[in-house]
């Protein structure tokens, strides 16, 4: 990282654009583990709010709504804004916002200041991704599936953590120990600084060198390109709504059905959220050596006969099942990003934009549909309609095959 773009240049542009720069995709997929991992201590909470604060399902389903709304709507403005104007150092502002409601969450008094704080973490997750997965884009040096899966593999982990550290931190001591997470975002904020600088100088560089290999066009017509992105968009939605009943409403499933405790409810959704990130390290690298849409197959279609046996299963086998859905399901989310980009080339902000924020648009709203329906029926009968979603995956059969076209 501290080598400079112009000692890189005499190595030539061509080979400066294919090199994998390792030391940032490192550095930026340990800022998405703490961004995530922050916004992560929200749902982890949802046990110990619903006690203090008598929550209906419905109200908690609101909480991730507010939380992913905002990070939603605002993501593809995000992208579209920073392909037309790169802004190396909005990431920095993005941890900041995310600080903030970290900080009122700790403090928070009312069921409208828990609102609030998740519309601030919201705020800045839109901010953090749609440039971070372009940074990460610009270090894969060709190595796209990879460098997506490393920088999502930061995330899921971070995700993966903050409710085994709500268990034995903010579960045991109480609200106000959220403040020990400010520690993780000054991190973040540091080793952002660092890749801005990078980040900053190799947009420069690209300004300055004519020689860098082009983006490669594709033979598919606009209305193939608006079908496919149509399509993985239905997939985003299948695969966001199912993990949305899981990430909210998975400890309450264990607690309901089988009267663990709630400490041992956080335990076995770090279990589930750890599959979640082993499995992002998985579709990447295979989508780049054997075809994305392989990928999508297996993560999307494939994942159904676990989900349609959770809701009918023992103890054992439900953590079994839940563990396979993890990493089966969480393989397709880097080969589905990689895909729409090569679909739109020279709009990776855009696409990672559009993507990530319909993402959490999905979770956002399966989360608040979810909620009702627990509340008007029971958390089995979410996770027994919920187990069908996976099935969606067959509309994969229409996406075409890439063929890439020099220009």
């Amino acid at each position: 990282m501290s080598e400079s773009l112009e000692q890189q240049a005499s190595l030539g542009d061509k080979s400066i654009s294919q090199q994998t720069v390792y030391p940032i995709l490192f550095a930026i997929c340990f800022a998405h583990l703490i961004n995530d991992l922050l916004q992560s201590v929200i749902p982890s909470m949802y046990p110990l709010m619903q006690q203090k604060y008598d929550l209906t399902f419905s109200q908690i389903g609101l909480i991730t709504f507010t939380f992913q709304i905002t990070s939603s709507l605002l993501q593809p403005f995000v992208g579209f804004y920073t392909d037309k104007k790169p802004q190396p150092y909005s990431f920095v502002f993005g941890m900041c916002f995310t600080l903030s409601g970290i900080i009122l969450l700790s403090f928070s008094w009312s069921y409208y200041t828990l609102l609030l704080s998740a519309g601030l973490v919201g705020i800045g997750s839109s901010i953090f991704h749609p440039e971070s997965s372009k940074l990460a884009f610009f270090a894969s040096g060709g190595k796209r599936g990879l460098a997506q899966s490393i920088f999502q593999l930061g995330g899921n982990t971070g995700s993966a953590i903050g409710p085994l550290l709500v268990a034995l931190i903010v579960a045991v001591y109480g609200q106000i120990h959220i403040l020990w997470f400010t520690i993780a975002s000054f991190i973040g904020l540091a080793v952002l600084m660092k890749v801005g600088i990078w980040y900053d100088k190799h947009l420069k560089w690209r300004a300055n060198n004519k020689n860098i290999k082009k983006e490669e066009k594709h033979d598919l017509s606009r209305s193939k390109v608006i079908l496919s992105i149509i399509i993985l968009l239905t997939l985003i939605f299948s695969k966001f709504f199912y993990t949305a009943s899981m990430t909210n409403y998975f400890t309450f499933f264990l607690i309901d059905k089988f009267h663990v405790s709630v400490q041992q409810s956080q335990f076995y959704l770090f279990i589930f959220l750890g599959s979640i990130a082993a499995g992002t390290l998985i579709g990447g690298p295979i989508g780049d050596r054997f075809g994305r849409k392989y990928v999508i197959w297996f993560s999307i279609l494939g994942v159904a006969p676990f989900t349609l046996m959770l809701p009918h299963a023992n103890f054992t086998w439900t953590i079994v099942l839940a563990v396979m859905i993890g990493l089966i399901l969480s393989s397709a989310f880097s080969a589905i990003i990689v895909y729409a980009q090569e679909l739109l080339p020279g709009r990776v902000g855009m696409v990672s934009g559009l993507f990530f924020g319909f993402a959490f648009g999905m979770g956002a709203l399966g989360s608040a549909l979810l909620g009702k329906l627990a509340d008007k029926t029971s958390i089995e009968e979410v996770f027994f309609i919920c187990s069908f979603l996976p099935l969606i995956g067959v509309i994969n059969i229409f996406l075409p095959t890439i063929k890439k076209l020099k220009v």
